[in-house]
This record gives C-alpha cells, sequence and structure tokens, in this order.
C-alpha cells in the first residue's frame, strides 16, 4: 500500500511541479444554441439566456465550454486528465465531483472563444469515504478571452475504487430470515402483531425455534399458541463489528426467557442505560419491507420512540421543490457536455458503486444560480459561486433548495443555498452577488 501511495504521490508531484497548462481554447465559440439548449435543460427562462442580437453566456456555463465532450482524445499537458490517469492506473477508476468554486468577472458573448489554463494544487489521500477508498484531486483554473481574466474556478474530484464505500444503512437490505411451512405461521404471526409458539398438539409441549417433530412425543400433530411477548433477559452480547447487512452498529442481541417457559433471540432496543442479565423486556414488532416482520425487544414499560418530528424549513428565499427524473439528469449532464457514464448510464452507475445515475455538478451549480436569480431578478450579476456536494441526486427524488441571505454590502449580497435530497444534503452553496 505504501509503495503505491508513494508512486502516486511522486507522479502527480511531478505534474504540480509543471505549474499551469498552456491556454486551450474551446472548441467551439459561444454560441445560442449551446445557450438555448443548456437553458432549457435546467428550466432556466432568464431572458439574458434567449436568443437574440444581446444573448448573453450563463455565468454557470463558463466551465462547460472547455469541457473535452466524448473524444477520448486529451490535450497533452493537462493537469486534471494526467492526474486521473495516475489514479487509474493504481485503480481509482471512478470518479465524482465534488467542490466547485467559481468567480465570474463577467459574462460571455456569443462569438466569444475562452481559454482554459490549469494548474495541479493538491492531490490528498487515500482517504475513506461513502462512495470508496480514494484521493481528491483539486485543479485551480482561469478562463481568458484574449489576455482578459474572465472567470476561476478551483475544482475537486474524487477518484475512488468502486465496490469500497460505506453504504447507508437500509433496514429492507436486513438478511431476510427463511421460510418455509415450518415457520410461516411464525412470520404471518409478527406480521399482525402476534408472537406465536409452536405447540404440539399431542402431548401440549412448547417449543422455539420451531420443527416438525416433537422433540418430547416425536408426534408431528404441530399447533400454536400466542405468547404474552414478555420476558427476561437470560444472556446478551453487543455487536460491535464486523458490518451488518441493514443494521446500524452496536447491535444488541439476546437471548429471552418468554414467561411461556421458552426462550428466543433477538435484538434489543430502546433503553438509557446498557442492558443487564434479568432486565425485563417487551416484544414490539419492526416491518423491513411489506412482506417481513421482525420480532425485537424494548426494557418492559418503554414506550414506542416518537417518531422525528419533520424539521421546520425556513428560508429567506421562497422554497423551490424540483422533482429529480431520469430526463432532468441526463439532459443536463449532456448540456454540460458531461459525457461521464455515471450521469446517463444506468448499469455502469451502477457497475460503479452507485444505485442508479445522479445529477452531476455542473447542473448543480447551474440549477443553484437559476434558484437565486429567479428570486433575486433576471438582471441579478452572480459573482461567485463557491459549492460543495454532499448526498447524490438520484431520479424519482425531489431536490428542496432553501437560501439564506448571509450579508449584503456595498451592493454585494451573500446567499447561502442549501439543495437538499431525501437522503440528506446534497449541495451547499455560497453565492455572491449583485442585483
Amino acid at each position: 500500500m505504501n509503495e503505491r501511495h508513494d508512486e502516486i504521490i511522486e507522479r502527480t508531484d511531478e505534474i504540480k511541479a509543471r505549474g499551469n497548462s498552456p491556454a486551450r481554447e474551446a472548441p467551439d465559440p459561444v454560441n445560442v444554441p449551446m445557450i438555448r439548449h443548456w437553458a432549457e435543460a435546467i428550466g432556466d427562462t432568464n431572458p439574458r439566456w434567449a436568443p437574440g442580437p444581446d444573448t448573453e453566456a450563463p455565468p454557470a456555463m463558463a466551465q462547460v465550454w472547455t469541457m473535452y465532450g466524448l473524444d477520448p482524445e486529451r490535450m497533452p499537458g493537462d493537469p486534471l486528465p494526467d492526474s486521473m490517469k495516475v489514479l487509474d492506473d493504481a485503480g481509482y477508476t471512478s470518479v465524482l465531483g465534488t467542490n466547485c468554486d467559481q468567480t465570474y468577472a463577467r459574462t460571455l458573448r456569443p462569438g466569444e472563444v475562452p481559454s482554459i489554463s490549469t494548474r495541479l494544487a493538491d492531490v490528498v489521500g487515500p482517504k475513506a469515504t461513502g462512495v470508496g477508498e480514494g484521493y481528491f484531486i483539486t485543479t485551480q483554473s482561469t478562463w481568458t478571452v484574449g489576455h482578459e481574466e474572465v472567470a476561476t474556478m478551483t475544482f475537486r474530484v474524487l477518484k475512488f475504487k468502486p465496490g469500497t464505500g460505506r453504504p447507508a444503512v437500509d433496514p429492507t437490505k436486513t438478511a431476510r430470515p427463511t421460510i418455509n411451512r415450518d415457520t410461516a405461521y411464525f412470520w404471518e404471526g409478527t406480521a399482525a402483531g402476534e408472537l406465536r409458539i409452536q405447540t404440539c398438539n399431542a402431548c401440549g409441549e412448547l417449543r422455539h425455534p420451531p420443527g416438525p417433530v416433537c422433540p418430547s412425543c416425536h408426534a408431528m400433530d404441530r399447533g400454536h399458541l400466542v405468547a404474552s411477548g414478555k420476558g427476561r433477559v437470560h444472556s446478551f452480547l453487543v455487536h460491535h463489528a464486523p458490518a451488518v447487512p441493514g443494521k446500524k452498529l452496536p447491535l444488541t442481541l439476546a437471548l429471552i426467557d418468554l414467561d411461556e417457559g421458552v426462550r428466543m433471540i433477538g435484538e434489543v432496543k430502546g433503553g438509557q442505560a446498557e442492558v443487564a442479565i434479568g432486565d425485563e423486556v417487551e416484544v414490539r414488532f419492526d416491518p423491513i419491507d411489506d412482506e417481513v416482520t421482525l420480532a425485537t425487544w424494548r426494557p418492559a414499560g418503554e414506550s414506542d420512540p416518537e417518531p422525528d418530528p419533520e424539521p421546520e424549513v425556513t428560508s429567506d428565499i421562497p422554497v423551490w421543490e424540483l422533482p429529480i427524473t431520469p430526463t432532468l439528469v441526463v439532459s443536463t449532464a449532456l448540456a454540460t457536455r458531461d459525457f461521464q457514464d455515471v450521469h446517463h448510464d444506468r448499469d455502469r452507475s451502477i457497475g460503479h458503486g452507485s444505485k442508479d445515475i445522479f445529477v452531476n455538478i455542473l447542473s448543480t451549480n447551474g440549477l443553484v444560480q437559476r434558484y437565486v436569480t429567479d428570486w433575486a431578478g433576471p438582471q441579478t450579476q452572480v459573482l461567485s459561486c463557491a459549492l460543495r456536494l454532499g448526498a447524490p441526486a438520484f431520479p424519482n427524488d425531489t431536490l428542496c433548495f432553501t437560501g439564506t441571505i448571509v450579508s449584503e454590502n456595498d451592493g454585494v449580497t451573500t446567499i447561502d443555498v442549501t439543495a437538499a435530497v431525501s437522503i440528506g444534503t446534497h449541495a451547499n452553496a455560497r453565492l455572491e452577488i449583485r442585483r
């Protein structure tokens, strides 16, 4: 591991020592069709981007003009693809944009040809992240038209190994019990809110776990009774590692002496103190999906926890909720000339460790700026946008945008924007605007 790390740092230090890359011109001049396609995909109806004699390019498109596109050939000396190649060679083959801090001196006009020059600022790793172990690559870029600086960007990507991430806990991923004709009655009971114990109809013996034959009289005439759901902790253990599918660690497992005289193993939840032998417990029923309900245990007399209240949404700017559709994900990725497969090829995205395609960072940048300028007015000048990505934005979810006005000084308004999805915060951004 150390040898591989040392090689990565040695090779990227060589790239860092090269400094700024030669200026690379955009493959096409700033043009109305690309602006129109971008605005349609982002849903930005600002008249400044509409076709006409005074058309301007949205500031969020600064990076779009110099994206490489589908052509795999890269300009010699470009530090970002060169650095990514180093990580590819080391097995870190997946990529995810994480940070994008841009400043804008002015908007671009159709016919102008921007050029980009980039230097490698830093490579940090290996780091354990939610998507996988990887290295963060940070570059700093400047766009110019002629000798005029028009925009800058500090950009960070994560190059990671697919399949090495820490998946979020999903209770529906809990290992499913084996259900057969000997145990079906038990799981039918938990689904109905009953704790059932198998009985022998011949001799009356109770038994758990259930089986086809009575261990006492060897009869095969089976029935069941509904237990009280009360018992005491006979013994227990606290499981800290390794991870258990669908469970948050540490996990307390106990052997329960039921009042009816049989023993049952189950998870103990709740309680203000550690479980102790002899503690009285009561059964609870926790559905993990539409078909299976598990029997778990809580300290006797403890009420079920109240569900977490829905957090109150506060915003200085009207809240905007945007449904995430596959069309939105794919169309915005293509409009920003981002052809990474994780944004439009579901099978490839899953192969990289994701559950689906997801919104790319350039699109999030555009949506955040649309949100602010829709509120502030079409003539608003965006001076800067510093964006940090968090939870991925997958199709069939909703992006909820809120904004907080941080300050207003010398005609410049600073605004913090949060874009949230169902699993957490998708992006935080701080913008400076002039109205």
